[in-house]
């Protein structure tokens, strides 16, 4: 058995590093052959002011033309990916167009990203094996056939054609996707200055993930995805009373939240956040301050500046809406984001990874600029809960919305932009459907979770009514 069980394994792994290396290659031929025909860097889905290489390209021109890379409207990136970025927007390959090398950046960071999710995936799929194990709830022979929720989760990220588009079409989420990944991997494996890295990171790059700071203290402080802590405590405290001479459960102490990780977390996220701004400070200082530099990142994302088409709910809304509420309702989109940080972090603090999956799905639905690569980033962290939302319901409907949602869109834009048979509110109602359809998907899959946590309940209270008969 052990032998079938070490060569089915190896199988799998083995189809997985061929999957991996197929992805790599589509992705080398795609952006050698489509960017030049199909211009995908264009398209609102993919590009956004925040996102898009030719903007970074013009900043980076601004300044090597002594010029703040502010000063016009088109760049809103950080100063440190302009200086990481900028000089490869520049040289070129043996005549071959200068994007090139970074597409192959962003080829590097889909794949780095890919590993990290498939190691994220094998640690939380193992400690979720030795909870229910230690709640006799889960059957040897049926482990061994469980999904290898981390090589799925890797797939689906990789394979996943928004995750092709950002990277093909020239979009930087490729590296805001990374940082978040590096985030969350570090605090599963406890891993803190990664963790601080990665959170600072994200954050200084794009605002929004600020709120992971919730589910990362939850992992440094409880440990990873684990059934609900009553069911643990309630199994220790039988044990107890089953074994004497025990004294005290050895299981409680597991569950209380430790502020150590969580402390030593704060302080190297406070260091390598200082640390950030300071060079922020002295890229810009020679042709700025970093007040410019905050009011044209930060003070752009949360003001709504750009009103150009994207896939999001804001731009049309706030361009019709009068000038005189403008201020009203910036508040009220962006507060939706805050209400619901603290119901869901106090009803799934036992899963932070999935309340971090849930964090980011509705970020990426509600944020100013949204784009494709938002969306692969939660479709792939969504298989690392395969097992878990098995029965979710209205899953075939979300894969037919989302391919439809992904073939309407880019169309609705031709005709609206470039053949004028369309208007505004035919594209506006590809991103009305697209916002629906990552409602129905947060809802569901939170509905899922919250119903497997019920049958372990169900199945622990049978366990011990069948050992007290």
């Amino acid at each position: 058995m052990e032998t079938e069980e070490k060569k089915k394994h190896g199988g799998v792994r083995g189809q997985f590093w061929r999957w991996l290396i197929s992805g790599t290659v589509l992705r080398l031929i795609l952006i050698y052959c489509l960017p030049q025909n199909l211009h995908f860097s264009s398209h609102p889905e993919v590009s956004t002011p925040l996102t898009s290489l030719r903007r970074l390209a013009e900043g980076y021109w601004l300044k090597q033309s002594s010029m703040s890379p502010y000063s016009g409207s088109m760049y809103h990136g950080s100063p440190l990916l302009l200086s990481l970025l900028g000089p490869l927007t520049v040289k070129r390959i043996e005549g071959q167009p200068s994007h090139l090398l970074c597409s192959l950046l962003f080829v590097v960071a889909d794949i780095i990203s890919a590993l990290l999710i498939r190691s994220m995936g094998q640690y939380l799929q193992l400690a979720y094996k030795q909870q229910l194990e230690l709640l006799h709830l889960a059957d040897k022979s049926k482990l061994s056939d469980t999904f290898p929720s981390g090589d799925i989760a890797a797939l689906v990220y990789l394979w996943n054609p928004f995750t092709l588009a950002a990277s093909v079409g020239l979009s930087t989420s490729p590296i805001e996707n990374l940082v978040i990944i590096l985030s969350l991997y570090g605090a599963c494996k406890r891993i803190i200055p990664i963790a601080a890295f990665g959170w600072v990171l994200a954050t200084h790059l794009s605002l929004y993930p600020a709120i992971l700071i919730i589910p990362i203290m939850l992992l440094l402080g409880y440990g990873p995805d684990a059934p609900p802590r009553k069911l643990l405590l309630q199994k220790g405290r039988g044990e107890s009373r089953d074994t004497r001479f025990s004294g005290v459960c050895c299981h409680k102490p597991e569950f209380v939240f430790s502020w150590g990780p969580v402390i030593h977390f704060l302080f190297w996220a406070s260091l390598l956040s200082v640390y950030v701004f300071v060079l922020c400070a002295i890229s810009v200082k020679q042709y700025g301050s970093l007040w410019e530099m905050l009011q044209s990142t930060y003070g752009f994302i949360l003001t709504v500046e750009d009103l150009s088409p994207n896939i999001g709910v804001l731009w049309y809304f706030f361009a019709e809406v009068f000038d005189f509420f403008r201020d009203f309702f910036l508040i009220v989109f962006h507060m939706n984001i805050m209400f619901m940080i603290l119901p869901l972090a106090i009803r799934l603090n036992h899963r932070p990874c999935f309340l971090a999956f849930i964090y980011i799905t509705i970020t990426s639905m509600l944020k100013s600029y949204p784009s494709v690569g938002d969306s692969a980033l939660y479709l792939g962290l969504l298989g690392l809960f395969l097992d878990e939302l098995a029965d979710m319901q209205f899953s075939f409907f979300l894969f037919c919305g989302y391919v439809g949602v992904s073939l309407l869109s880019p169309v609705m834009h031709n005709l609206w932009i470039w053949r004028g048979t369309g208007n505004a509110n035919f594209y506006y109602a590809t991103a009305m459907a697209y916002a629906c359809l990552q409602i129905i998907l947060v809802i569901e899959s939170v509905s899922a979770m919250l119903n497997h946590d019920r049958k372990l309940r169900s199945l622990s209270l049978k366990k011990r009514l069948e050992k007290t008969s």
